[in-house]
């Protein structure tokens, strides 16, 4: 999809694409590929809201916030 402008979400990040459901123009973060819809609209549907960074708590182990190297 070719757009340009800023996420409808955060307003920070670039549009990359689309939400089928709603018409959103969203950032990569705020958009589920999976389903083809902007994470709000996936939080509507019963899905986890994501974290600003794209991770939820199922992406790192129990107990941990951040990895350090």
């Amino acid at each position: 999809m070719s757009v340009s402008g800023l996420c409808e979400i955060c307003e920070q990040r670039e549009v990359e694409d689309g939400c089928d459901r709603c018409g959103r123009l969203v950032c990569a973060v705020h958009y589920d590929d999976g389903h083809g819809i902007c994470t709000e609209c996936f939080a509507e549907m019963g899905g986890e809201k994501r974290e600003r960074d794209g991770r939820d708590d199922r992406d790192r182990p129990d107990g941990v916030d951040e990895y350090q190297f």
